[in-house]
């Protein structure tokens, strides 16, 4: 199995860090691979609703979100971590998970999602929960920690400190690792879930 870390901050080795190296010690244990790619730093620009995805399959803009598409459909579950701007996640980061999930047809259902987030102080629980949107809508289950997955540092490797928050990026590993390897076991046995034809109501008519 494998877990694909996103990490939203343009410091590669700052607290976004820390909290995903944390996980990753954890799905070491699991016998899970990962993987890190590294987001924040880079200059991904947002969708501008061509819908040129919908018909070459990959977005119009050919740079770290079509490079990342195929290692996102391959993958068991999905970790996106970010710093907090503003009560909400990176821009840059924002930018490529918009592109991302929209860009990408194959189907996400039962793929599992889990974000982390780290701040000096303020604003976690708004960006915990704009990013755990981008799993929702796409039929991903979403792993839960002890806490809000959250860590807490201001200077780069401060989170470290933060013994509450290494505890919960390890008990959010723990969960994901063994929610990825219960739906394998269910798929294996029962298959996914049987969908219906989705239906595409407009509020205007």
């Amino acid at each position: 199995m494998k877990v694909l870390m996103i990490n939203g901050s343009p410091h590669s080795r700052g607290n976004t860090y820390v909290a995903l190296h944390e996980m990753e010690k954890i799905f070491l244990e699991e016998s899970i691979k990962t993987e890190i790619v590294q987001v924040g730093s880079k200059d991904i620009r947002g969708c501008v609703a061509c819908n040129s995805c919908v018909e070459k399959g990959k977005c119009v803009f050919n740079d770290i979100v079509n490079e990342t598409a195929p290692k996102f459909e391959e993958c068991d579950g999905l970790v996106v971590a970010s710093p907090v701007y503003y009560a909400s996640a990176n821009a840059t980061l924002s930018a490529f998970l918009d592109r991302l999930f929209y860009s990408t047809q194959f189907d996400k259902t039962m793929k599992v999602g889990a974000c982390a987030v780290a701040a000096r102080r303020g604003g976690l629980s708004a960006t915990f929960d704009q990013l755990n949107k981008y799993f929702t809508i796409t039929g991903m289950p979403v792993a839960s920690s002890q806490y809000w997955n959250s860590i807490h540092g201001r200077e780069p490797g401060e989170a470290g400190q933060d013994e509450e928050g290494l505890q919960t990026m390890r008990t959010l590993a723990k969960n994901m690792a063994f929610l990825m390897k219960s739906i394998a076991l269910g798929r294996e046995a029962y298959g996914l879930p049987e969908k219906e034809t989705f239906k595409r109501t407009n509020f205007i008519r």
